[in-house]
């Protein structure tokens, strides 16, 4: 979701005018993927690089995420819509954090779509962490080091439990990846799109899944 802040510029609004009409796009984009069948939609909301913009738009994207909680929770639970968090989320604001758990926990039952929000989140801090959690176990005699495999390093990053993205959409133009699911991304197809995010659509992104839909898939192989 990149582009917030390029909108704005162009209009000569504030960057927080971008912030907002971003978080429209995601109620849209939200509601087309479950529409699809889409069964998990990740979206890149918050890194932990964007904790040193200027503190006051830190706080506007804090209170922008507050109000979507607020406002979303109703059509996620009409819509059997389950919501998750990955990253450093014990870094949030304490009502924001609370708020976010609190959603979490109200939609833990839903079996529909699973809707995660990567908040505070950085590829690196994540396998970081990995490799402490998994070393930390290695010294207590927990794990096998010669026993390490791909699939015991997914049980211990945030997504575990979950499939590897089949499509990563970058807008904005931007060619890379910013720190985002660096593990997990390893065979996903890519599309970037010139379109900012407070521009993207629901039509734009239809086109986008059914170009994935021709592409032929070779994780690597011939």
């Amino acid at each position: 979701m990149d582009g917030n802040g390029r909108w704005a510029k162009k209009r000569l609004a504030n960057r927080v005018r971008g912030h907002e009409q971003g978080m429209d796009v995601v109620r849209k984009i939200v509601r087309a993927a479950r529409e699809m069948g889409i069964s998990v939609l990740t979206l890149y909301a918050f890194s932990t690089e964007n904790w040193q913009r200027p503190k006051l738009e830190v706080s506007a994207l804090m209170a922008l995420l507050k109000k979507f909680l607020k406002s979303e929770l109703r059509e996620m639970m009409d819509n059997n819509i389950r919501l998750n968090a990955i990253g450093q989320t014990e870094r949030l604001p304490d009502g924001v954090r609370d708020l976010l758990y609190e959603t979490i926990h109200t939609t833990e039952k839903n079996e529909g779509m699973l809707l995660n929000l990567a908040l505070s989140y950085g590829g690196r801090a994540e396998i970081v962490r990995m490799v402490q959690d998994i070393a930390r176990k290695a010294k207590q005699g927990e794990i096998d080091p010669d026993a390490v495999t791909p699939e015991l390093v997914a049980d211990h990053l945030y997504t575990r439990g979950m499939t590897d993205p089949d499509l990563l959409i970058r807008t904005s133009g931007e060619m890379r990846i910013s720190n985002f699911l660096l593990w997990q991304i390893a065979y996903s197809e890519i599309y970037i799109t010139n379109t900012l995010w407070p521009d993207f659509g629901k039509e734009e992104f239809i086109q986008i899944l059914k170009a994935y839909q021709q592409r032929e898939r070779r994780f690597g192989k011939v």
